[in-house]
């Protein structure tokens, strides 16, 4: 596809993917608050490595102007949501482009051609590559770096998505919280009446000795916990696994933490301390001297992402919602984290946003999701 002497063509080769990869430190060179991703993580999630290809397809597209090149963009594909929620909808992602409509306009007509071609009547993003990753634009919120594993995009981004006829599907809040080390005392009485209330009701942290038990009745949880949830994608037992044995070396366990009543486990909450803080420094490279760099970092983080927080639907509302975020709240304070950011909760959440802000916590940041029929 070419407009303007825009010319949109598929990433097949090696150096075109490494352009592909390499293509955002162009143009966040004038934006301080964004953190370089690492690279050899980035050419994992479009390689046979990753099992989320097992069930989806993910095709990139780089943008070049008289021999320069201007944008990316790829068109994902994710045959489990459209089993799952039924409907003729595929996704578009890790899009960057300078400021220009017209090569924003040529990536999603791309992106939009293609998703047409294969019989898909909507288009949904951006998503990274999917809702169970990396996702949505960031539309308020510029003026601090993102949390590990979050996203992060120039103020213009919005103007190119709505300048070419993306309209909002859904936004996503982010919280900020600062504590003095007190706990409001409102709190305090729900979690003593919660626990008078159920006396078996316990909270306990995960065991990285049986991790994978414990992998087991995260699953358990999390398939229960989200399928109701707005774009809840099904992750795979594979891509789960994955998923933990990349987290596990990072996770915290006084900050992965299980509910249970009795026997049954009814909610899991993931705290994890906010490693871009770490991952700034490294440039995108985790040599030798990355390595150490990471660790060396590691060690002055005071704050953290909750990440996860989910009870079965049969025990929501009785308040261990509210007893995770404050087990994971006096869990971080006796660690010595004094910040943490809640991400991301959607924005029709009310009871989860509310109790987000009886602990102290205010909406700071907003993502946006956007979609439009093909």
């Amino acid at each position: 596809m070419s407009a303007r002497g825009i010319e949109i063509r598929e990433v097949k080769t090696k150096k075109e993917r490494n352009t592909f990869f390499r293509f955002p430190w162009k143009i966040y060179k004038e934006f301080p608050h964004w953190v370089p991703p690492l690279l050899k993580e980035q050419t994992i999630l479009f390689s046979s490595q990753n099992p989320f290809l097992h069930h989806a397809k993910i095709v990139p597209y780089l943008a070049e102007r008289d021999g320069s090149f201007v944008g990316r963009i790829a068109a994902i594909i994710d045959e489990n949501y459209i089993a799952f929620h039924r409907e003729s909808l595929g996704f578009f992602g890790f899009f960057e482009s300078i400021y220009d409509l017209e090569v924003a306009r040529c990536l999603l007509d791309q992106v939009k051609g293609y998703l047409r071609g294969k019989g898909l009547n909507t288009v949904m993003g951006p998503v990274n590559p999917s809702t169970n990753y990396e996702c949505g634009l960031l539309i308020e919120g510029f003026d601090s770096p993102p949390f590990f594993m979050m996203p992060y995009n120039p103020p213009y981004y919005q103007r190119l998505f709505e300048g070419c006829g993306l309209q909002k599907a859904k936004d996503l809040f982010a919280n900020f919280i600062v504590s003095d080390g007190s706990i409001p005392e409102r709190i305090s009485k729900i979690s003593d009446r919660l626990k008078r209330k159920s006396p078996g009701l316990t909270v306990r942290p995960i065991n990285l000795k049986r991790i994978e038990e414990e992998v087991g009745k995260i699953k358990e949880v999390y398939n229960e916990a989200w399928s109701n949830n707005w774009g809840f994608i099904p992750m795979t037992d594979e891509e789960m696994d994955l998923m933990v044995k990349k987290l596990k070396p990072l996770t915290v366990p006084d900050l992965a933490l299980f509910a249970e009543l009795g026997r049954e486990t009814v909610g899991f909450a993931l705290a994890l301390p906010n490693y871009n803080l770490a991952l700034k420094r490294l440039n995108g490279k985790m040599g030798l001297l990355g390595l150490l760099k990471f660790l060396y970092y590691v060690r002055k983080i005071d704050e953290v992402r909750v990440m996860i927080l989910g009870v079965k639907p049969a025990y929501q509302k009785r308040g261990i919602e509210t007893l995770l975020y404050l087990e994971l709240f006096l869990r971080g304070l006796g660690k010595g984290y004094k910040r943490g950011e809640q991400s991301w909760i959607l924005e029709d959440n009310y009871l989860m946003q509310k109790g987000i802000e009886a602990l102290g916590g205010r909406q700071y940041k907003t993502y946006r999701i956007y979609q439009t029929s093909l």
